[in-house]
């Protein structure tokens, strides 16, 4: 049986990701700092509270209650989170199309040289596994 795909995070639960991946363990306020040097200086930390809470029912967070304070970590890798939105993402718009997401991806925004380089080497590893 095929294994169950974690949930998919809302945008408000990636940034939360984003803070636990980069910092690792944190608080609730913590985390609720970091949004507010990086995001919406209007998001309340009652608000960022309410949606760990959810996050660890839903299985995106761990929660350790061992001590007053709890403390959050992120239960997903942020590489099988990005993977699990781009497939997605790509069955959805695109139709399956890795092609048609790479072709948006670029013309969308300008790469830099290297995030070329690193296109270019998963095309040689890619070309070569198909040989």
């Amino acid at each position: 049986m095929k294994p169950t795909p974690p949930p998919q995070p809302t945008r408000a639960e990636l940034d939360i990701l984003r803070v636990l991946w980069k910092q690792g363990r944190c608080t609730v306020r913590q985390v609720h700092e970091a949004l507010q040097e990086t995001q919406d200086k209007g998001t309340v930390y009652t608000t960022v509270l309410k949606l760990m809470q959810n996050m660890a029912e839903k299985g995106l967070v761990r929660r350790d209650e061992r001590e007053r304070t709890h403390v959050y970590e992120a239960a997903i890798s942020q590489q099988k989170t990005q993977r699990a939105l781009v497939r997605d993402l790509m069955d959805r718009a695109f139709g399956g199309s890795t092609a048609s997401l790479v072709i948006q991806a670029l013309s969308a925004k300008r790469a830099t040289p290297e995030e070329l380089a690193e296109i270019r080497r998963l095309l040689d590893q890619n070309e070569g596994e198909k040989k």
